[in-house]
């Protein structure tokens, strides 16, 4: 029976209410700023040892959020890493049409909901226009052949999330993203940054990116075959600067209002530096995360195999397999994905590091023997229905079965399908009828999300829906930040906030199989392949 009355759902959104504001934080406890001669923000001092309760405690701003970007050329920039370690520094290469500009470096998180604090401020900068794109014909890699403006230094900066915000001389201001990574990640919740797939999305330079070539839009359809084979990190992102912002800044915000331990590391730390992971509490993998290198996966499936519990909060996760390659900036700036074995000249020596997808040949290692679920359908807007309501992570919710939530399964979805590795026992919590809307040909289907243990006490979460993490954000959230996505109701966000909170509390404790192990209802559940392919 389909149920969305609010009053059913009240004791939920009471459990929402005291679980998110017995957690705010308020803006006592730091130290104002102060500026130097230089003009420069100085950090204000953080008593050791720092915690995420205790930054979220000094003071945020929303001056973060872009106000004028202006022209694409007003000003944009890219550093020369994705990530460093607090106090390490960084060149940034900006272009601005203006004849200086500054920068304001903010770490994100929740703040009393504010979700950003002004950590640091550049002096002015002088600013000049770099170089056009360059693009690499062929293999329609882009790139930005421009000299390094300054130097950011990190001293004093705490871990996390940033958004560095470049404020021409005209007033236009653009993002670029970095990454202050964990020096360790023992005892804690690991949040993902997923910026690989960041980098085979952005179109920046000419409208190439990984699904197509001459983009003249947003909306715009590129030419499949003139689409980027290698995608570069030596170049601003499109879209205003900063992929973060919808796939993982909700998930982000709500983990540091709860006040949960965490580490912050990329895709790159994981792919290269699989030690870092050891002792870890959980993975957690809060936005789009499509494309992964071989050492990804391996890494992650060794850091399962250690205990660790993994949370996937989007779908299509490691649905990609791609390769890091070096460039004139740095190691492991160049993401290769020719996406099909035939074009990649490593097929010939080895197979096992051709970039397409993962279930297909040469070497097919499907999805499904990370996430549990696999990857069918895009797009979809459809309500994400409890099959499960004793599950625990449903937990406070006050869920029944057949209880539905508009809107919370969005642009992208997973379910559980035979044929496929599948890690047993697996749970699936959920079953949601969806319309797969191919153009001309639309196809009945359903989206599941599912938790299964493995015999290290690791617990694995996936949603099976790309609207989960957006519809963290509240009003703030699936507002059409994707072409695809739709606005998720309040109801459903409050919904998957505390679902996300009870996941992120028991994935913290330890290996969440030794509590709450996996009942296996795969036979109910599982259904045939499907007919839909994607080679784009």
């Amino acid at each position: 029976m389909r149920r969305t009355a609010l009053a059913r759902f009240a004791p939920a959104l009471a459990a929402v209410a005291l679980l998110l504001t017995g957690c705010t934080a308020g803006s006592g406890g730091g130290q104002d700023a102060e500026r130097t001669a230089t003009g420069t923000l100085s950090v204000p001092v953080v008593n050791a040892p720092w915690t995420v309760a205790k930054e979220n405690r000094l003071p945020g701003t929303t001056s973060w959020k872009l106000s004028n970007p202006g022209p694409t050329d007003a000003i944009e920039g890219f550093a020369d890493q994705v990530s460093v370690l607090p106090g390490e520094s960084f060149r940034l290469y900006v272009s601005t049409t203006a004849p200086s500009f500054r920068i304001e470096a903010f770490r994100m998180g929740w703040y009393g909901g504010k979700q950003g604090r002004l950590v640091w401020r550049s002096g002015t900068v002088p600013g000049r226009k770099q170089a056009a794109p360059k693009r690499i014909p062929g293999i329609n890699e882009v790139y930005a052949p421009w000299s390094p403006t300054t130097t950011v230094p990190t001293a004093g900066w705490p871990q996390g999330d940033y958004l560095l915000k470049l404020v021409s001389a005209q007033g236009h201001d653009r993002w670029v993203p970095i990454t202050l990574r964990s020096p360790g990640t023992s005892g804690r919740t690991v949040f993902m940054n997923s910026v690989t797939t960041w980098a085979a999305y952005n179109k920046w330079g000419g409208g190439y990116n990984v699904y197509g070539g001459g983009y003249t839009g947003y909306k715009g359809a590129g030419d499949y075959n003139q689409r980027s084979r290698k995608a570069s990190f030596d170049r601003p992102y499109d879209k205003n600067g900063s992929y973060f912002n919808w796939y993982e800044l909700p998930a982000l915000s709500l983990a540091e209002q709860l006040g949960i331990p965490l580490a912050y590391e990329t895709d790159l730390e994981l792919s290269t530096s699989p030690g870092l992971f050891q002792g870890a509490r959980s993975l957690f993998f809060a936005g789009h995360d499509e494309y992964w290198t071989s050492g990804m996966r391996d890494n992650t499936l060794r850091i399962r195999g250690a205990g660790t519990n993994i949370a996937l909060l989007s779908s299509n996760t490691a649905y990609r397999h791609i390769r890091l390659e070096n460039s004139s900036v740095g190691r492991n700036r160049v993401v290769v994905v020719y996406k099909n074995a035939a074009e990649d000249p490593m097929t010939l020596t080895n197979p096992a590091e051709a970039t397409q997808q993962w279930r297909l040949p040469p070497d097919p290692r499907p999805e499904s023997s990370l996430t549990g679920v696999y990857y069918e359908c895009n797009p979809v807007y459809g309500d994400f229905v409890v099959t499960d309501p004793h599950a625990w992570m449903f937990a406070g919710t006050g869920v029944k079965a057949g209880q539905h939530f508009p809107g919370l399964v969005n642009v992208e979805t997973d379910r559980l399908t035979a044929g496929v590795p599948v890690p047993r026992p697996i749970q699936v919590v959920s079953q949601s009828p969806v319309t797969c809307q191919i153009p001309g040909a639309p196809v009945k289907t359903h989206s599941n999300a599912a938790y299964y243990t493995v015999p290290s006490g690791a617990g694995v979460f996936a949603t099976g829906t790309m609207g989960w993490s957006c519809s963290l954000g509240g009003a703030t959230g699936c507002r059409g930040n994707s072409v695809k996505a739709k606005r998720v109701p309040a109801v459903s966000g409050d919904f998957a906030r505390l679902v996300t909170a009870n996941v992120l509390r028991v994935f913290q404790q330890g290996p969440a199989g030794r509590v709450h192990p996996a009942v296996d209802n795969y036979r109910r559940y599982v259904s045939p392949p499907s007919r839909l392919t994607y080679t784009n």
